[in-house]
């Protein structure tokens, strides 16, 4: 069983990961980049019983399952033993509650006897400070107050206490419920209210995927995908962290590990396509509002490819040394570097991503002429850095190149910029920015093809392949079947694909050449082909991407091509969007299916 078969509840508030044995392995309070209050899917501070965890263990257990209740985001876990089975059911409280969305930092957890008498033990050991500290407890004649130095958890049930604190192993004869969250008193009773919630969050999670608009295929895959993105999903301010983890190595022992509960531009165009798919008008226009603060707070200077869920621009990178990682595969990193980098396709993926709210009658806040005059700021940004190195998508951290999916993106911003001028009748301005790509798209052509390699490459006048090239038919760069685009995939699979797989390029990086394929990539590829007309081919490679998500339809950053195991981040939004966009576009129509 992969280490990332884990299930995800959340409320766009935060979220916690739980494995198939029940066991809360990672949870961040009180949002998605805070201190992990269990944290031991990335081990303990010596030793994995001082704590990070907050189990239910059933004493003889021989199996469990897992899965969702319907179409929520419900977790429940059957653990099956030889005096009995228990179910464990797992959500954070998310509905409408006097005329606004109610999503407090609370875990709700109902226990279930399912048959027989099953014999369990409950185990809440939280940490503070990265698992450098231990709780000061306190209890009152319901709940079990854990205190640390900057928060305080409650947890308040209808167990007995002194079983909780003793972790004491007892039968378990009935329903018993334990709501984890602040230091606050419940208004009601606390089974009253795990029940009220359970039915308020259920009714929420299945009136949401009502109203989206999927394809007639892949139905279950879409809807869980899609799930799961809106669980990655800030309320507060409408940002999309790229992952809900930090430092789940893209390979074994690479020290690749980097902080992903962050907010990355690069993610906007491909996050707000899959959205407006989908029709999720209000997620897509709560993460139009996000980007737009970023435009309007950079005022004409630098965009950063990074920011915080709350739009903070340092992130800090360090090492926690107090825990060892990912199955021992250190460092832990908190904060990421990339918000100090220089990464030029920044600009087009905000301009990409927030273009099609000038073009879509149904938001009920429209951008005004004033965010278009924002951009425009953006733009002329592009346009003076389109030929100048960077980091490169790939953030690489050691080399600065004049990167092709750089100067594709700062084109692409140059091009939507004269649509949207267009659109809202600016013809002049439409003209200047149309010329204005046309000059980059002449450069781009003239210096990323390689005669040698045949090919488009991954930086201006260079020669080695990248997956990124094929962007160039995502954003309308170049048409699928031109003979360089054609003879640009034939290399790029012959080099970089590894079946249904591709890794994201050949040249060696900072950390030597990669050992794992990018689910992205792979994504990238599927979507390409069908553009080319291969809609076979790009339909078998997406089934087989199919199968490599977990047990519970979600999917990591990275896949090991020869195992099929999972690393890398997770789950990973990119992966998610990847889903939606490829069964949306290989999809039959439901005209056509009945």
């Amino acid at each position: 069983m992969s280490g990332l078969d884990l299930g995800v509840v959340g409320n766009c508030a935060y979220a916690a990961l739980i494995d198939r044995n029940a066991s809360v392995v990672w949870c961040c309070l009180p949002r998605f980049d805070a201190d992990p209050v269990f944290h031991s899917l990335l081990g303990g501070p010596k030793d994995a019983e001082e704590g990070g965890f907050f189990s239910i263990e059933l004493d003889d257990r021989v199996h469990g399952e897992q899965d969702y209740s319907g179409n929520t985001a419900i977790l429940e876990t059957v653990l099956h033993g030889k005096q009995g089975s228990v179910r464990v059911t797992d959500f954070a409280p998310r509905f409408m509650w006097r005329d606004r969305l109610f999503f407090p930092q609370t875990l709700v957890r109902r226990l279930t006897p399912v048959s027989g008498t099953p014999r369990i033990r409950i185990r809440l050991r939280p940490r503070f400070d990265y698992g450098a500290t231990a709780p000061v407890l306190t209890f009152g004649s319901h709940h079990i107050r854990y205190v640390g130095p900057h928060t305080t958890l409650r947890l308040t049930t209808n167990a007995p206490l002194d079983y909780i604190r003793d972790e004491t192993l007892f039968n378990l004869n009935g329903s018993i419920d334990l709501i984890l969250g602040p230091d606050e008193t419940l208004s009601e009773g606390v089974a009253q209210t795990a029940r009220s919630f359970e039915e308020r969050t259920r009714n929420y999670w299945q009136h949401w995927v009502h109203r989206l608009a999927i394809p007639f295929e892949w139905q279950s895959a879409v809807i869980r995908a899609a799930v799961t993105l809106k669980l990655c999903t800030y309320e507060a301010t409408g940002a999309i962290v790229a992952a809900l983890t930090t430092s789940i190595p893209e390979a074994p022992d690479t020290q690749r590990n980097w902080d992903y509960r962050y907010c990355w531009v690069r993610d906007a165009y491909f996050v707000v396509r899959a959205l407006n798919r989908m029709a999720a008008m209000r997620k897509m226009e709560n993460y139009f509002s996000w980007l737009m603060n970023i435009v309007a707070s950079a005022s004409g200077s630098h965009i950063q490819p990074v920011y915080g869920v709350g739009l903070e621009s340092a992130l800090d990178e360090r090492i926690v040394t107090t825990l060892p990682g990912y199955r021992g595969m250190g460092p832990v990193r908190v904060g990421n570097q990339a918000y100090q980098h220089f990464q030029h396709d920044s600009y087009g993926n905000v301009i990409l991503g927030v273009a099609q709210a000038f073009l879509d009658r149904r938001l009920l806040s429209p951008p005004t002429r004033m965010d278009f005059l924002r951009l425009e700021d953006l733009g002329r940004q592009a346009l003076a850095c389109y030929d100048q190195p960077d980091a490169g998508m790939w953030e690489l951290r050691s080399r600065a190149r004049v990167h092709t999916t750089s100067s594709l993106m700062c084109w692409a911003a140059a091009d939507r910029l004269a649509k949207i001028a267009e659109y809202i009748g600016e013809p002049e301005r439409a003209r200047d920015w149309r010329a204005e790509a046309e000059r980059i798209r002449q450069v781009i052509l003239e210096r990323a093809w390689s005669q040698k390699r045949q090919a488009f490459v991954e930086s201006l006048d260079g020669e080695f392949l990248d997956a990124g090239v094929l962007l160039m038919i995502e954003v309308g760069f170049i048409d699928p079947n031109d003979p360089r685009m054609i003879s640009t995939m034939q290399q790029i699979e012959t080099t970089l694909g590894r079946g249904p797989h591709m890794m994201r390029y050949e040249a060696a990086d900072d950390f030597g050449t990669p050992k794992t394929a990018f689910n992205t990539c792979s994504f990238w590829r599927i979507d390409a082909l069908a553009r080319m007309g291969r809609i076979e081919e790009a339909r078998g490679h997406f089934e087989a991407l199919l199968s490599c998500r977990n047990r519970l339809g979600m999917m990591s950053e990275d896949v090991d091509v020869q195992t099929g195991e999972s690393w890398g981040n997770y789950p990973q939004t990119y992966s998610m969007v990847g889903i939606i966009n490829c069964a949306m576009r290989l999809s039959r129509s439901w005209e056509k299916a009945i």
